[in-house]
C-alpha cells in the first residue's frame, strides 16, 4: 500500500565535508595543493609498484625580495602577489608536473618520471624568467625574483624526507650563488650548509662582541686631487678563517636578518669616526634596500648624527637602484624625510640595475656613482663605456649632481674619467680602503691624494661576444665572453660569484679552459686562466701542450 519513514537534507553536511577536505588538501589563498597534499603526492610516486615508476624531480622555490614587498606595501599586497605567482607557476609548469604552495613564499613542483637534467634546467630557467617579470599590485609596479633547488629520485634520495631536505640544500646553494638561479643537489652541499650555519653564528657573535670594522676608501676631487671624503666599507677579520670578503658574509647577514643591525652599527660607527676628522671631510655609508624600507631610518640617522655631534651634511647615504623596485608613495616619503634630516644622498652603481630616468627627476640625489663595470675596459679600442660615462656625467651636471667614477685603477682610466668631466674619483689608483688610524694619519699629513698604479690595464684584450657554457659543481650555466686575453677573460651572465671559484669554461670545438674568478660585480666577473692560452685573429683558443697537467694542479690548490 505504501511506505512510512523519515528523511533529512544532507546538502549542507556534504558541502561542509567537501570544504573541510579541500581545506585539508589545498591552499586557501592560491588554490594550489598545500604541504600535506604535496607530501602525499610525493609519497605516492616514491611508493609506486614498479621501480622504474619511482623516479621524479622535486623543485623547491623561494621568492627573492618578497619580504620587501610585505614590509613596504603590506600583507594584503603580499597575498595578491602570491596569487599571481601561483598562476604564473601553474602556466609555466603546465602538464609537466604538480605545483603546490608550502606556505609563506615557498612553492614546490613535483615532476614525475625520469626527466633529463638538461630539460629540468630549461624548465627551471623558464620558471625563474616568468616569475621575474614585473607584477602590478594595487597600481604599484613590483619586481621580485625566484631561486630554485632541485633534487632527483632515486639518485638524491628514495624517501620524501631525504628528497625535500636535499632540494632545500640545493635551494640554499642557489641563493648563496647570487639568487635568481637554479641549482641541482650535490653531496658536498651538506658541508656547505654546515659551513653556512656556522658562519651565521660567527657573524652574530662578531656583531655582539664588536669584531666588525669599518675601513675607509678615499674619494678624491678630480681637479684638485684633494680628499673630500671616504666611503665606509665593512670588514671582518674572522677569528679562524682570517679576513673575509663582504661578498661572502653579507648575503648570510641578509638571510639571517642581521643586515638591519649591521647597517645601524655602521651608521653609528661612521658618524663617530667623522667627528674626529676636519669639517670639510664627508663619509659615505651604504644603505640596503631593507634599511631604506624601514620607516624608522630617518630617526636612526638623526640619532647617530646627534650622538656624534656631526652636521648632517657631512654624512652621505649611498642607495642602490633596487629601492625603486617597489616605487610608491612610501619611497618618495622616505627620500623627503632623509632630506629633511639634512644628509646627502648618492645613487650607487648607476646603470647596473633597474635604471630609469624617471626616478632621477623625483629622487633628490646629490651625487651619481658611476659603476666600475663602466670604468673597466673604457680605454680599450672599440669600447662604448666612455660614451656611457660621458652621458651619465652630462645628465648629472644638468640635474645639479656630482659624479664619482668607481674602480679607477690605471692612469689611462684616470685620464679618461678626468677628460669626461667626472667630479670625483674612487679606486686603487689612489688608495685601497684604509684603517681608521691610517685614514686619520693621511688627513693629518695634509698631502692630498697621489695617483700610483700601472699606466694601462692588463694584457691586450680582444673584444668579442661569444656564448659559452660555464661548468661548476656539476652544473652548467650559460654565459657570454665579452673580452679575452692570453691570461683571462671578462665573462657576463653569472651574478655574485665568490672570488676564488673555479670553473671549466666550454668555449666550443671541444675546447675547455679552466679559470678562477678574481672579482665579480653584478653579473660580470673577471676570470684568470689556469695557463696562458694562444689566440688567433678570430679569438679561437689553442691550449698549450702542458694544459692537461695545469688543470688538475689548479683544482687541487685553487
Amino acid at each position: 500500500m505504501g511506505f512510512r519513514g523519515w528523511g533529512s537534507d544532507l546538502t549542507e553536511k556534504r558541502r561542509s565535508q567537501e570544504d573541510a577536505s579541500r581545506l585539508a588538501h589545498y591552499d586557501s589563498l592560491t588554490g594550489l595543493s598545500n604541504r600535506f597534499q604535496m607530501s602525499q603526492s610525493l609519497e605516492k610516486v616514491l611508493a609506486a609498484h614498479r621501480i622504474d615508476q619511482r623516479a621524479c624531480a622535486v623543485f623547491l622555490l623561494d621568492l627573492d625580495r618578497f619580504k620587501q614587498v610585505n614590509d613596504t606595501l603590506g600583507h594584503p599586497a603580499g597575498d595578491a602577489l602570491l596569487t599571481q605567482v601561483a598562476q604564473r607557476l601553474e602556466r609555466t609548469v603546465d602538464r609537466q608536473g604538480l605545483v603546490g604552495r608550502l606556505g609563506g613564499d615557498e612553492f614546490q613542483v613535483i615532476i614525475p618520471g625520469q626527466t633529463p637534467r638538461d630539460q629540468l634546467a630549461v624548465l627551471a630557467r623558464n620558471v625563474i624568467e616568468q616569475l621575474s617579470h614585473p607584477y602590478s599590485i594595487d597600481g604599484h609596479r613590483v619586481v621580485i625574483g625566484a631561486s630554485i633547488g632541485i633534487a632527483l629520485a632515486p639518485g638524491d634520495g628514495v624517501t620524501s624526507e631525504a628528497l625535500i631536505r636535499n632540494a632545500d640544500l640545493a635551494l640554499y646553494a642557489a641563493k648563496d650563488r647570487g639568487r635568481g638561479r637554479h641549482h641541482f643537489y650535490a653531496a658536498d652541499l651538506h658541508s656547505d650548509a654546515q659551513e653556512r650555519r656556522q658562519l651565521e653564528q660567527d657573524l652574530r657573535d662578531a656583531l655582539a662582541h664588536g669584531e666588525l670594522e669599518l675601513h675607509y676608501q678615499p674619494v678624491v676631487h678630480t681637479a684638485t686631487e684633494q680628499i673630500t671624503g671616504f666611503e665606509a666599507l665593512i670588514r671582518w677579520n674572522h677569528p679562524v678563517n682570517g679576513p673575509m670578503s663582504p661578498a661572502k658574509f653579507i648575503p648570510v647577514a641578509e638571510d639571517a636578518g642581521l643586515i638591519a643591525p649591521i647597517g645601524e652599527w655602521a651608521l653609528r660607527t661612521a658618524c663617530h669616526q667623522l667627528a674626529k676628522w676636519p669639517e670639510h671631510v664627508r663619509i659615505a655609508v651604504n644603505v640596503s634596500a631593507l634599511q631604506f624600507a624601514n620607516p624608522a631610518l630617518p630617526a636612526i640617522v638623526t640619532q647617530a648624527l646627534a650622538q656624534a655631534q656631526v652636521h648632517p651634511s657631512r654624512l652621505e647615504l649611498e642607495i642602490t637602484e633596487s629601492v625603486f623596485l617597489n616605487e610608491d608613495e612610501d619611497t618618495e616619503a622616505m627620500f623627503a624625510a632623509l632630506k629633511r634630516v639634512g644628509v646627502r644622498l648618492a645613487l650607487d652603481d648607476f646603470g647596473t640595475g633597474y635604471s630609469s630616468l624617471g626616478y632621477l627627476k623625483k629622487a633628490p640625489f646629490d651625487k651619481i656613482k658611476i659603476d666600475q663595470s663602466f670604468v673597466s675596459g673604457a680605454t680599450q679600442p672599440g669600447s662604448r663605456n666612455g660614451a656611457i660615462i660621458s652621458s651619465i656625467v652630462n645628465l648629472a651636471e644638468a640635474l645639479g649632481m656630482e659624479t664619482t667614477a668607481e674602480g679607477v685603477e690605471t692612469f689611462d682610466q684616470l685620464d679618461l674619467v678626468r677628460m669626461l668631466g667626472c667630479s670625483h674619483v674612487q679606486g686603487y689608483i689612489y688608495a685601497r680602503a684604509m684603517t681608521p688610524d691610517d685614514a686619520s694619519a693621511h688627513l693629518a699629513a695634509g698631502v692630498g691624494a697621489v695617483a700610483m698604479g700601472p699606466r694601462s690595464a692588463r694584457a691586450v684584450r680582444q673584444t668579442m661576444l661569444r656564448k659559452v657554457l660555464v661548468e661548476h659543481g656539476g652544473d652548467n650555466y650559460n654565459a657570454t665572453i665579452r673580452n679575452i686575453s692570453a691570461t683571462g677573460a671578462l665573462i657576463e651572465g653569472l651574478a655574485n660569484v665568490p672570488p676564488g671559484t673555479i670553473f671549466q669554461i666550454i668555449v666550443g670545438d671541444g675546447q675547455i679552459v679552466t679559470g678562477t674568478t678574481r672579482w665579480c660585480h653584478e653579473d660580470r666577473m673577471g676570470v684568470e686562466f689556469a695557463y696562458t692560452i694562444d689566440l688567433d685573429s678570430a679569438g679561437r683558443i689553442t691550449p698549450p701542450a702542458n694544459a692537461a697537467a695545469a688543470v688538475p694542479r689548479l683544482l687541487k690548490t685553487g
